[in-house]
């Protein structure tokens, strides 16, 4: 029997009563769930209450949502799929009444026409607008639905949110580590992010997102910094261990003293022995103590030859006689002796501190007395040209202080404050004059901000000594120096013992000696003096830079060094590469920059050499594997020392198989236009057959240069 039209009206009518008084049932029933969770939750865990609050609640907290409409906002949501292979997650909002209506059209498909499920279809897309709009009219109630569906879109919605940030961290992390690794030097992009699998995709399993409020993990791109410095240590921890423990020397309670002097090939020998056995001793030079030549002479009961070695207050003997020793197998009943006694009073001492040390010894310097006593009085802070200034002085008021304090003439302090600036006491702070009385401003050497913060040899205070002579400060540092080298370097002199360096009472001299330069006078030396003076003294300034920075890992920190650790030396301060690029080179242009190490107004440049010296190259020592052996080079054979370094670095692997080196093609300039004026250059240096061979090679042939990786690593 069919229905009436009428029937049916009333029939639609009634069913959509029903589905609206099913909606509203279903809100006040959601309401109810989300009290009843929430209240359970929070008696168990307090915290756990922000993860059950409805997705928009989590952003607002949490992730901050972006100023964007809601529609485009959750169409860009149903875009993205998250699937994975055990869990599917629909971001499409359904409700129960969604799925009724699915169904009722399913059975009625077949019974009815198409304009009575058109009309179905619309008046369930009105419902759904009325639902919505019930929904979004109620501002102070939050939507939690309770529904299978409803409850895994808001899941989706947070596991979306932590996924997306997720995603950001990790990538942020890669692209900073390989930024920060290049920086350093290191281009070897493997494992770059340690918390990432190796085929660089996030996985979720690896790293589920948290939406219990903000997570604990802190991410800090500085972090990477440490651990790129450690990746070599890292690598080799294991081998280095090993090594270490090899060469680790005999522990003992005794001591053994070698005394030696410089150039002794005996005294070479014995180190070397000594060092086999594992042997830690304590060297007195002669020749750096000649106080200690008297000792030996009374000790010994003879002679003041060298090697003689002693086990505490025992004399053994020179190199021969500890073989004989170790051939009869005494040798190892006197270093269980010393392992287990210690040296008694009889025996020699280790050089102590200022021990024949010229530097505290010398005439009073009387200007440097009144120094001390001015400068308390009239150093002060000051603004100059509208510019601040720091321990400062005037000129008006230095001659005042020498007027009053010397019982001088005006004209006669003002030729007494010039004298002090003539004797680098002190300079004009924009280097405008030597000495002006009146509101010229001055400063005193050691309150100058770069001396007092980058200089590493300026005294603490002024030395009371008159300044001694260049050419005898260079003697005593090439002396050191040469000491250094027999005694603490390997008999190549191609890796060095820093540790046992940075311990030595010669290194300690040495560092008196050094402040002694800050006064000194360059004008006046010769090319000879001048180039072995300075070539031995960049040598020592990067062994003691090393010890005070420590090795440079990447270009940034070798920057750092090169530019940036200084001493002062008549009154001007040169860092390693003013005194390489500006001093030996001749004021030339350092690899990779514009300008040179002096301008045309630097007094700096006086000092110069008048053209390049490209030999200087093979003696100038940085702490490199790749670099020359170190040597020590004396004024009167400094040419002859120069070639003899070029020919051992190019013959002993500076000039191989590809015909250059690094070296030669960092500062190819200073061998001649292009890479063959180079390779005839480095030719002079070879074995004459090969020198022969290469310059005949290189008139009628096509050749190809291929340069050698340079190893930065340091030359311990």
């Amino acid at each position: 029997m069919e229905n009436s039209p009428k029937h049916n009206v009333v029939e639609g009518e009634q069913l959509e009563e029903m589905k609206s008084a099913e909606i509203i049932a279903e809100e006040v029933s959601l309401k109810h769930d989300v009290e009843t969770a929430s209240a359970t939750l929070e008696e168990n865990n307090g915290e756990e209450i922000k993860e059950t609050k409805f997705v928009e609640i989590i952003d607002d907290e949490v992730y901050p949502k972006p100023i964007v409409e809601i529609e485009e906002l959750i169409d860009e949501m149903e875009s993205i799929d998250i699937h994975q292979e055990d869990k599917t997650v629909s971001f499409k909002f359904e409700t129960q009444q969604d799925k009724l209506d699915g169904d009722d059209h399913d059975d009625d498909d077949d019974n009815e026409d198409d304009d009575s499920e058109s009309s179905a279809y619309l008046k369930h897309d009105d419902e759904i607008e009325k639902a919505d709009e019930e929904e979004t009219m109620d501002d102070n109630e939050n939507l939690k639905p309770d529904s299978p569906d409803s409850t895994s879109s808001a899941s989706a919605w947070t596991e979306k949110a932590a996924a997306i940030k997720n995603f950001v961290r990790v990538k942020s992390e890669v692209a900073v580590h390989t930024l920060m690794r290049r920086l350093s030097g290191k281009m070897n992009d493997e494992n770059a992010a340690q918390n990432i699998p190796n085929d660089g995709k996030d996985s979720r399993d690896d790293e589920s997102p948290k939406v219990e409020g903000k997570s604990s993990f802190i991410w800090n791109p500085l972090s990477y910094l440490k651990m790129m410095q450690n990746d070599d240590s890292v690598d080799k921890g294991d081998a280095t261990t090993t090594m270490e423990t090899a060469l680790e020397p005999v522990v003992m309670k005794g001591r053994i003293i070698l005394y030696t002097r410089l150039c002794c090939e005996e005294c070479r020998e014995c180190r070397i022995y000594l060092h086999e056995k594992r042997l830690r001793y304590v060297e007195i030079n002669i020749d750096i103590y000649p106080t200690r030549t008297l000792e030996l002479e009374n000790i010994s009961r003879s002679s003041s030859e060298v090697p003689k070695v002693f086990f505490n207050e025992v004399l053994v003997g020179n190199l021969k006689k500890l073989k004989e020793l170790d051939e009869s197998g005494q040798l190892d009943a006197k270093i269980e002796h010393l392992i287990a006694e210690a040296p008694p009073r009889e025996a020699p001492l280790p050089p102590l501190s200022g021990e024949d040390d010229a530097s505290s010894k010398g005439p009073v310097d009387e200007l440097a007395l009144i120094v001390l006593k001015m400068k308390p009085f009239i150093v002060k802070d000051r603004f100059y040209k509208l510019r601040r200034f720091k321990n400062c002085f005037l000129g008006s008021e230095a001659v005042d202080f020498l007027y009053a304090d010397q019982r001088l003439e005006r004209g006669e302090a003002i030729e007494v404050a010039r004298k002090l600036a003539s004797q680098l006491f002190f300079q004009h702070v924009l280097d405008e004059n030597l000495f002006e009385d009146g509101n010229h401003l001055y400063r005193f050497l050691d309150d100058d901000p770069i001396v007092s913060s980058q200089c590493h040899n300026i005294p603490r205070g002024i030395i009371e000594l008159k300044p001694r002579p260049i050419e005898e400060i260079a003697f005593r540092i090439r002396l050191l120096y040469l000491a250094i080298l027999e005694a603490y370097t390997s008999p190549d002199g191609k890796h060095v013992d820093y540790r046992s360096i940075h311990g030595s009472e010669e290194f300690a001299r040495y560092l008196r000696i050094i402040q002694e330069l800050h006064r000194v006078e360059l004008d006046d030396m010769q090319r000879e003096e001048k180039l072995a003076f300075f070539v031995n003294l960049y040598n020592m300034m990067a062994i003691h830079a090393i010890l005070v920075w420590g090795h440079p890992t990447g270009p940034l920190e070798r920057t750092k060094m090169f530019g940036d650790f200084k001493y002062v030396i008549g009154g001007y301060t040169y860092s390693l590469s003013a005194i390489q690029n500006g001093i030996l080179r001749g004021n030339q242009r350092p690899p990779y920059n514009l300008m040179k190490p002096f301008g045309a107004k630097d007094k700096r440049s006086k000092v110069a050499l008048p053209y390049v010296e490209p030999l200087s190259h093979f003696a100038l020592v940085c702490g490199t594997r790749s670099g020359p052996p170190l040597r020590c080079f004396s004024p009167g054979e400094i040419d002859k020392e120069l070639m003899e370094a070029a020919r051992d670095f190019l013959r002993g692997g500076g000039l191989i198989v590809d015909l250059n080196s690094k070296l030669v093609h960092r500062y190819g300039v200073d061998f001649g236009k292009g890479e063959e004026e180079a390779l005839k250059h480095a030719s002079t240096y070879l074995e004459p057959q090969l020198s022969e061979a290469l310059l005949d090679f290189l008139v009628d042939t096509q050749f190809r240069v291929v340069y050698q990786t340079y190893d930065w690593g340091l030359n311990n």
